[in-house]
């Protein structure tokens, strides 16, 4: 069996030999196993050993049990210790995923202070094909029936290419010691029940069940990576980023996908949008404009609007406002990049025609200038008209959406507004043939960080 693991490390570049590897050690014949065979090959191993203090006095014998079998081998030990209840208490979780988590966060911080190139796991074949059974159970895509990965960042499964019952005859053959946690002899756990009820019952129709399910997954994960390119493609045909930084998909190219649903699910789950949402905007498609979601693992939200979603995190400065004085130089920390300068106008000056840029006459402004967002209510006079207009007329002229709206700066001189920045000065302080000095103001539309 150590021969066939190091082949599945080679082919799968899980490990190299040039720097320590942590191994997560449990006490347990699976973990024992793992870091005997990674031991006996010359991976430099550290043992790191977690105790959730759930099971008593049980808890401490395995800690016991590890310390003494690190010190057998002369393999270096990391232990710490976890208030578990506590934690799945505070977050609100079980005591399966909060035993999850404190594992994987500290073996990670270990990985850093050792400057480790992985994190071992004992993960073998036929947890992955439990994982796979949970997963479809509990509702998944096609990755859910793929099992576990060999890699996944900086975890790796150097056990998967061989079974439970393979792991047990290398312990006896190798007449290796460990320890049982009594809790996996009990069926209340759903991973248990798999293991303990489930599977027997489906080898009873098929007793290579555990083989055909491995295959099954195997081909699927060479279905899930052909999946997961054409989505890929998708995302680069779909979604553009905007000079604002907002991202946004067309609905007719949505609709246009072979599986529009699945397209935008995979294409909003990058933004913290769970299934069930996902689900919710794809109904609404066709629905009015302006509803407004929230992504569920992320401070992103999504507009429907009209034709178009348009993905965004919403501005946290939205309400503030800003006195600019006339010290240019002190128009720093803005929510928006400003800069100006004066000019004197004479025969030579050109206007520079760019919604980027502002040109004012300077006598006609009063300071300090005011930088706030449009409330309802606002009103100007567009460059080239006389009579004044809503801001809100405007924005629906000119078809903007609810986001673009909202996030719409104005520049105001006293009450009066000056420029809707990036889009449309105010006539009454534009140049004339009376203008002795121009005052310019440049807008620098910040990208998508």
């Amino acid at each position: 069996m150590i021969h066939k693991i190091q082949a599945y490390i080679e082919t799968n570049h899980l490990l190299t030999f040039d720097k320590h590897v942590i191994v997560g050690f449990s006490g347990g014949g699976d973990s024992v196993s793992l870091l005997f065979i990674l031991n006996r090959l010359g991976y430099k191993c550290i043992a790191a050993h977690c105790n959730f203090h759930l099971r008593g006095t049980e808890s401490d014998r395995d800690e016991t049990f590890c310390r003494k079998f690190t010190d057998d081998y002369n393999i270096p030990f990391e232990k710490n210790d976890f208030d578990t209840q506590s934690y799945a208490a505070k977050k609100h979780i079980s005591v399966e995923m909060a035993a999850r988590e404190l594992r994987y966060q500290w073996f990670e911080a270990v990985r850093q202070k050792r400057d480790a190139q992985a994190i071992t796991v004992a993960h073998h074949r036929d947890d992955s094909i439990e994982t796979m059974l949970l997963n479809l159970i509990r509702g998944t895509g096609i990755r859910g029936l793929c099992g576990i990965r060999p890699k996944n960042g900086f975890i790796v499964r150097p056990l998967l290419c061989v079974d439970r019952g393979a792991v047990s005859r290398f312990l006896e053959e190798q007449n290796l010691s460990y320890v049982t946690d009594s809790s996996n002899l009990s069926d209340k756990y759903t991973r248990n029940f798999i293991r303990l009820r489930l599977l027997p019952l489906m080898e009873n129709l098929n007793p290579s069940v555990g083989n055909a399910l491995a295959a099954t997954a195997e081909n699927l994960a060479d279905v899930e990576h052909i999946y997961s390119q054409t989505i890929e493609k998708s995302k680069v045909l779909l979604t553009e980023i905007t000079d604002k930084g907002y991202i946004r998909i067309r609905i007719e190219k949505l609709m246009q996908q072979p599986v529009p649903k699945t397209v935008l699910y995979e294409l909003l789950k990058t933004y913290g949008f769970s299934p069930y949402v996902s689900a919710e905007i794809f109904n609404a498609l066709t629905g009015e404009s302006g509803k407004i979601f929230e992504a569920t693992e992320s401070a992103y939200k999504l507009l429907k609007d009209r034709d178009q979603l348009i993905i965004f995190k919403p501005d946290a400065k939205m309400t503030e406002e800003y006195m600019l004085n006339e010290n240019m130089a002190e128009w720093q920390n803005l929510p928006v990049n400003l800069s100006a300068g004066k000019i004197s106008v004479d025969s030579s000056f050109e206007i520079d025609k760019s919604l980027l840029t502002g040109i004012f006459d300077y006598d006609k402004i009063r300071f300090p200038l005011t930088l706030r967002k449009w409330e309802t209510g606002d009103w100007f006079m567009p460059f080239g008209m006389t009579g004044r207009q809503k801001l809100s007329d405007y924005f629906s002229n000119h078809k903007l959406s609810l986001l673009e709206k909202k996030e719409t700066w104005i520049l105001c001189s006293g009450k009066d507004i000056l420029w809707l920045i990036g889009q449309r000065i105010d006539n009454r302080f534009r140049i004339d043939d009376k203008t002795k000095t121009a005052f310019i103001i440049n807008f620098f539309p910040k990208k998508l960080q």
